[in-house]
């Protein structure tokens, strides 16, 4: 999608704070940490939110998870515990309209969160 930050760091039109890639899976350092660990993980096909998965996109996920389970080791915080996000929606705090996961670790996170 041509208008699509997202879109734009996969294409390498826009940097990033990359820490992890492969040929489906982008991962890349927020630019406004809630956290001390806060990345984010974007799939590299373009699909606008959870509400847009459907069978043909939905093993999206599967590596989506893959990576954060990859992505987690590296930073090691798979042993004290992180949390994953997806925003979908103006009420659920989407603010890039490009399906992606927030990993926040590196820190005791407190719930409720919002």
């Amino acid at each position: 999608m041509s208008n699509c930050i997202f879109c734009k760091i996969i294409n390498g039109e826009i940097p990033c704070n990359k820490v992890y890639e492969d040929d489906k899976i982008l991962a890349f350092k927020d630019i406004n940490p809630v956290a001390p660990i806060h990345i984010v993980v974007i799939p590299k096909q373009h699909v606008q939110s959870i509400l847009d998965l459907d069978e043909n996109t939905v093993s999206i996920t599967i590596d989506v998870f893959n990576a954060i389970n990859k992505i987690v080791r590296l930073l090691d915080i798979d042993k004290d515990g992180f949390r994953v996000v997806a925003n979908t929606g103006i009420n659920g705090g989407q603010t890039v309209s490009h399906l992606h996961y927030h990993i926040l670790g590196g820190r005791s996170l407190q719930w409720p969160p919002g």
